[in-house]
């Protein structure tokens, strides 16, 4: 007998909505019938016609745990998460410290498993500090990539980006010589910090302290400089690479040529790149603070045009959680203020609603955000699709339906500051989040008893 019985919706399969019935049975799809035919079931879940998707996978979360909890851990996030359709989460390391040994890794993995609400992976460090630790690393079997800044780290932050940074080129060689030895890649952060720093001190002597400068003092060149030099890199070096978050359509070209000549590389960028602009950071300041920058409406409509084509492999939150005192110390002063805001909880919702309103197809919003990152982070087919034996990782939503931001429900610690989403109607309603077989999230209301739920995800050999 099924544990459930999910029928009378339309299910994506293969790229299609399908009117079948979907059966689970310890916390596995373990079958797809014909809607016709119903499979006895403890339980009978009728979707009224709405739609069934694989839950979302998001490949770019920030949780500062340990470190500075105080911004919010591994369960506020994560209910967060599941608040948005994502079942799995894969964080990137900006902990104290970062997990660039095992050692450090078995330590976060013990704090995730006795909080997280949904099921996680974790990024690796990569620094030029330690680069006997990559190859050990990879082959502990534990992370499904690495994670690097191209800068020394942050004045009075070395505890958070310890093992976390490559300072120079020697350095990036080093790293990336050694990250070719193993099976997976890197994420970087890519802008060039030198130039960002020499036009942030324009900036600040020049008395240009609002909003916009935020963007100018990280201009299109400090993107594209430092995503030339990491394509250069790992074409000398045959190492994989992602360049994260990317936030220009130049940037997205460049990516696009290397791929035609073969460099192994992937691109992800992040909602705020395709639904947020210059004018809001100048609008919210410090709310809308983050790095890269937000861009010119103009840049962001081309921008769709590489998720549409395939250059964008996959679409990540950046979720950056902080308080609200270390945003609002920049209402007077934007380089005053952290860079980074939340938004796991959004990232489904928005692409989905870009679907209704004709920006992609929902085939492709599926690739990018359930599909892809399965497979390019090696954890497809346990998750990201609706087949049989897979985890029964799904999303109910309503095309039809509607919902209106209010950061006052956000489960994230960083409520706060999730200020530029704010009050937004999105054309698409999240019903029901399903992980592993268990309702976490029903009409907007998160099981706050699924503490510890979650489970570490490696990547399959």
């Amino acid at each position: 007998m099924l544990d459930l019985l999910i029928t009378n919706g339309k299910v994506y399969l293969d790229g299609v909505l399908s009117e079948v019935s979907v059966g689970i049975k310890d916390g596995k799809i373990a079958v797809i019938a014909d809607r016709d035919v119903q499979p006895e079931a403890e339980k009978m879940l009728d979707l009224g016609g709405k739609c069934l998707i694989p839950g979302a996978i998001d490949t770019h979360m920030h949780v500062r745990d340990p470190g500075h909890v105080e911004r919010g851990n591994f369960y506020t996030e994560t209910l967060a998460a599941a608040a948005g359709g994502v079942t799995t989460i894969m964080e990137h390391p900006i902990s104290v410290p970062p997990q660039y040994n095992a050692e450090i890794l078995d330590n976060r993995i013990r704090r995730a498993e006795e909080q997280c609400v949904v099921d996680f992976c974790f990024y690796g460090a990569m620094g030029g500090e330690f680069p006997e630790e990559i190859v050990k690393l990879a082959e502990d079997g534990r992370i499904v990539a690495f994670k690097t800044f191209l800068h020394a780290a942050p004045n009075g932050r070395y505890d958070e980006f310890k093992g976390l940074t490559t300072a120079d080129d020697g350095q990036l060689f080093t790293v990336m010589t050694e990250l070719a030895k193993t099976d997976l890649f890197c994420a970087f952060h890519a802008e060039d910090n030198d130039l960002c720093n020499f036009l942030t001190k324009k900036c600040k002597e020049e008395d240009r302290v609002t909003g916009r400068a935020h963007a100018e003092s990280r201009p299109v060149i400090t993107e594209v400089q430092s995503i030339e030099r990491v394509l250069r890199f790992a074409k000398e070096t045959g190492a994989k690479v992602e360049i994260a978050h990317v936030s220009t359509p130049q940037g997205m070209e460049l990516i696009k040529e290397a791929k035609r000549n073969g460099v192994k590389v992937y691109a992800e960028t992040c909602p705020h790149y395709l639904f947020l602009n210059e004018d809001d950071l100048e609008k919210y300041g410090p709310f809308a603070k983050c790095n890269p920058p937000l861009r010119p409406q103009e840049l962001v409509d081309r921008l769709w045009d590489y998720v549409n084509d395939g250059t964008v492999d996959y679409i990540g939150s950046d979720h950056s959680p902080f308080l609200l005192e270390e945003k609002t110390r920049g209402l007077s002063d934007i380089f005053a203020a952290v860079s980074g805001f939340p938004g796991v909880d959004l990232r489904l919702p928005l692409m989905l609603g870009a679907v209704k309103a004709g920006k992609l197809t929902l085939q492709k919003a599926i690739e990018l955000v359930c599909e892809n990152p399965a497979k390019k982070f090696r954890i497809f087919p346990q998750k990201g699709t609706i087949r049989v034996g897979a985890d029964a990782d799904l999303v109910v939503f309503d095309p039809e339906g509607t919902m209106v931001v209010d950061k006052a429900k956000n489960y994230s610690h960083a409520r706060d500051i999730a200020v530029p989403y704010d009050g937004r109607e999105i054309s698409c309603r999240l019903d029901l989040v399903i992980l592993r077989g268990r309702i976490l999230m029903e009409n907007g209301v998160v099981d706050e008893n699924a503490r510890a739920y979650g489970k570490l995800v490696c990547p399959v050999k």
